[in-house]
């Protein structure tokens, strides 16, 4: 007999094939991207992955950003599909503090049609982002978890009115709902309360693989 847990798993296997089914498909770098880090990473889960990158895509053309900052590039993925939908001028500068990836990401990055638009900054994102002028669109934080809301506050003030922040894996595979939750998973359920109070944003979970906050500045 199956526990819940396995059912709940092979539904999402399913509901996981059936999304990417009726969204448009993945572009041949980002298939290749997708391949290549489940072929040489540790932790390719950490890939956003078609789906989630469609939804990263859509709402970057929705905001039609001339800058976007991202916390956490790993492979690249999602900063390809949140390049698509930069206005013609526009920027995005993702950092990452893995230098042994540096080489193969740049690779990607002079391989799409956004290679002079991506500034890929290797570094602490802390020390990092103080060095970038200006504002920021959107903002999508994929990085440290424990430094969430540290990132959150570090960049709010430079956010305008209308532009969006997302932060990745705000329902920690679910352990969010827990009863006695470790604490790593008690510091994300921080973050949810604090910015589900936070009176400065619009904001809305999604809950989409890992859990999508979407928060736009009032």
């Amino acid at each position: 007999m199956f526990s819940k847990f396995v059912v709940m798993d092979i539904c999402n296997e399913h509901l996981e094939s059936y999304l990417e089914h009726t969204c448009d498909d993945e572009n041949s770098l980002l298939k290749s991207i997708n391949r290549e880090t489940y072929l040489k990473e540790t932790m390719p889960h950490m890939l956003s992955g078609h789906y989630q990158g469609r939804v990263l895509a859509m709402l970057s053309k929705l905001a039609a950003p001339h800058t976007i900052l991202e916390i956490g590039t790993f492979t690249g993925y999602a900063t390809l599909c949140l390049a698509e939908g930069l206005s013609k001028e526009g920027i995005i500068h993702t950092i990452d503090v893995n230098a042994e990836q540096e080489e193969r990401v740049q690779g990607y990055f002079d391989r799409s049609p956004f290679a002079s638009q991506v500034k890929y900054h290797i570094g602490d994102a802390a020390t990092v982002i103080p060095t970038i002028e200006g504002r920021f669109d959107l903002v999508f934080i994929d990085a440290d978890k424990k430094r969430n809301h540290y990132y959150y506050e570090l960049i709010l003030d430079r956010v305008p009115s209308g532009g969006l922040i997302l932060i990745d894996n705000v329902l920690w595979k679910g352990k969010v709902l827990d009863e006695n939750p470790d604490n790593q998973t008690k510091q994300i359920i921080d973050l949810n309360e604090q910015l589900a109070q936070d009176q400065r944003i619009e904001k809305v979970l999604l809950p989409i693989r890992d859990g999508l906050f979407v928060l736009r500045k009032k």
